[in-house]
């Protein structure tokens, strides 16, 4: 029973930073934009933001930062959730590994070469791996249509470098790092309610 209220707890905590934790990363990256106005989604990446002396900066990179640390403890929910499945703790772990990224990206900003570079592309290198690997967790414990929603997911986060490293449809990497990142939150927000669903759940048990 102590164990059972403590994955509850827990995964509790983990629904409330999945939804948190995107709502925050997008409201203060938006924040940045604004005090930035020379900002152009064409022409920038956002991590040019994380350079810019004042607000701007202390926006974008606090921003992720403290998202990245919330999106750890909504990972946590993700083991509660997949840890019956071979592939979910692996998935964890990329998913962990992500998050990491994530935080390293506000901590080393663009003026700090190579590693900014390096840490901005091993994130959005590992987040849609994970991501399918999640969906194959769930397929293989039979929730069909979280491994679909899951895996479209994916999709969607991995298509915007697909086509800019094989096309020109975009001039830089605003518009890609935008659509990948919205894809994502919209996916931590529903399983994050997901898991908020299921504490409230258990708890009824």
């Amino acid at each position: 029973m102590l164990l059972s209220s403590r994955k509850t707890f827990w995964l509790r905590i983990a629904g409330i930073c999945g939804i948190i934790s995107p709502l925050l990363i997008f409201s203060l990256i938006f924040l940045s934009i604004n005090s930035y106005e020379s900002f152009n989604w064409e022409l920038n990446a956002l991590s040019d933001l994380g350079v810019i002396s004042g607000n701007t900066a202390d926006f974008f990179n606090y921003g992720l930062v403290i998202g990245g640390l919330l999106s750890l403890f909504f990972a946590l929910g993700l083991f509660l959730l997949l840890d019956k499945q071979k592939f979910g703790r692996i998935s964890f772990s990329l998913f962990i590994l992500a998050c990491f990224f994530l935080i390293a990206i506000g901590v080393f900003p663009e003026n700090v070469k190579p590693i900014h570079y390096l840490v901005s592309v091993a994130f959005f290198f590992f987040l849609p791996i994970s991501l399918f690997l999640i969906s194959s967790s769930f397929y293989f414990n039979r929730q069909l249509s979280w491994a679909f929603f899951t895996v479209l997911i994916a999709i969607i986060v991995a298509m915007p470098w697909i086509l800019n490293f094989s096309t020109s449809l975009f001039k830089a990497v605003a518009i890609p790092e935008t659509i990948s990142g919205l894809a994502v939150s919209i996916w931590t927000i529903i399983l994050g309610l997901k898991m908020l669903f299921n504490s409230a759940k258990t708890t009824k048990l």
